[in-house]
């Protein structure tokens, strides 16, 4: 465990959320896992949610750096370049510590779409749509933002999906989906700006 108090209730909040849930886990037990002290936890976090906040923030520049660094690392060319998403995910799924993704299980734990975790797990599909529609627009394809939203929500499918059979063969199917919408979507005529 790191030495810096805020930085060991991080690494023990995020692997306790991730592995037995939001609610599950209560400030006690953190504390009891990280080692620090009452005193200590309220003086880098005002309470259990801004924690929580502070924990999804942090997945979120990890899981997107992991992501643009899987893409980059592909070998794929730049019209297939998105796929890649898939492939790291086959590679997540296979992981024995995959619980799902922590974003989509914070919005089913915090469904209220108000709340502070709600919103940056919001946010971060956001994110994700958006880097993912960057790279369809470099790429050439027309309507790169509706595409980039159907490849996510395959994303998110392959996700659930693996957590339901415990195998990581739903990022395959759902590469072979994304495969036909790619060409689908390569057959269309580009608009012409006038």
């Amino acid at each position: 465990m790191p030495s810096h108090a805020r930085e060991r209730l991080l690494v023990a909040a995020e692997r306790l959320f991730y592995e037995e849930g939001i609610r599950a886990v209560g400030v006690e037990r953190i504390l009891s896992e990280s080692g620090v002290g009452r005193a200590s936890f309220y003086r880098h976090f005002p309470g259990k949610e801004d924690l929580v906040v502070e924990v999804l923030h942090r997945r979120d520049a990890n899981w997107r750096s992991w992501l643009v660094d899987r893409v980059e690392r592909s070998g794929l060319p730049e019209a297939e370049l998105p796929l890649a998403l898939f492939d790291g995910l086959a590679e997540r799924f296979a992981a024995e510590d995959f619980r799902g993704c922590a974003f989509i299980n914070t919005m089913v734990e915090e469904a209220a779409p108000d709340s502070a975790a709600h919103l940056v797990a919001h946010e971060h599909k956001e994110l994700v749509i958006a880097y993912l529609a960057g790279l369809l627009a470099r790429a050439g394809y027309p309507e790169h933002d509706a595409l980039a939203r159907q490849l996510a929500l395959l994303g998110d499918g392959a996700i659930v999906t693996a957590l339901r059979e415990g195998t990581p063969a739903a990022a395959g199917r759902a590469r072979s989906v994304a495969e036909g919408l790619l060409r689908a979507a390569a057959r269309q005529p580009q608009l012409v700006a006038r």
